[in-house]
């Protein structure tokens, strides 16, 4: 017999699916539209902002103390799951997420937050954004004849945007590796435990065995 259990509350699914939406959209429009992908990085950023605070003061199976487990108990988790015979249970029952899902968890939040802020730092490179304060200051001292920006300056001014570019473009493509192994890990447990974890991610109820 199967009991529903409910696990993933209604702000973790929220910011679950929204997150997927919006990190497409920016991920999509990083090259063409760069209003479109700006503001999708500040809602990202608020979003992971809001899911951290959540992190320690929302329900049970949200908060970082229930999933943050050692990094050995997550190695032998996924030890175990590659020898799990397809519906076979593993030695230690997790409702939320098991080791491995929870150091990915963390590992998605650091790479979003990394990725927003280098593209903060383009932006601000370009005279936009929070980070464009001081820029916005510099240029106004500038205009008004007080200072000059030589040559060497301007180099270093494209060069810290390159660079910045560049730092960007990987954590983004990094993010989408660890999206990529997330979707694999989520299938692939899923598959071991005959357990459909998108679809307890949309319902917030996950099935458990019971002897009753």
């Amino acid at each position: 017999m199967k009991n529903q259990i409910y696990v993933w509350d209604y702000m973790v699914r929220f910011f679950h699916w929204t997150l997927v939406l919006v990190f497409t959209i920016a991920y999509l429009t990083g090259e063409e539209l760069d209003l479109v992908h700006a503001y999708a990085g500040y809602y990202i950023m608020g979003l992971i902002v809001v899911r951290i605070i959540w992190g320690f003061i929302g329900s049970k199976y949200a908060r970082f103390s229930q999933f943050i487990t050692s990094p050995t108990a997550a190695i032998d988790y996924l030890k175990a799951l590659f020898t799990l015979k397809n519906g076979q249970e593993h030695e230690k029952k997790y409702i939320g997420h098991n080791p491995a899902g929870g150091w990915m968890t963390i590992a998605l939040l650091i790479s979003i937050l990394a990725t927003g802020y280098s593209g903060l730092k383009v932006y601000g490179l370009e005279g936009n954004g929070p980070l464009a304060v001081s820029t916005a200051e510099y240029s106004q001292v500038q205009q008004a004849g007080f200072i000059k920006v030589s040559d060497d300056e301007d180099h270093n001014n494209e060069q810290g945007e390159e660079f910045w570019e560049e730092i960007h473009e990987f954590l983004a493509n990094f993010t989408v590796l660890l999206i990529f192994l997330h979707v694999g890990g989520v299938l692939l447990s899923s598959r071991k435990h005959k357990q459909n974890l998108v679809k307890s991610m949309i319902t917030g109820y996950k099935e458990s065995k019971s002897d009753k």
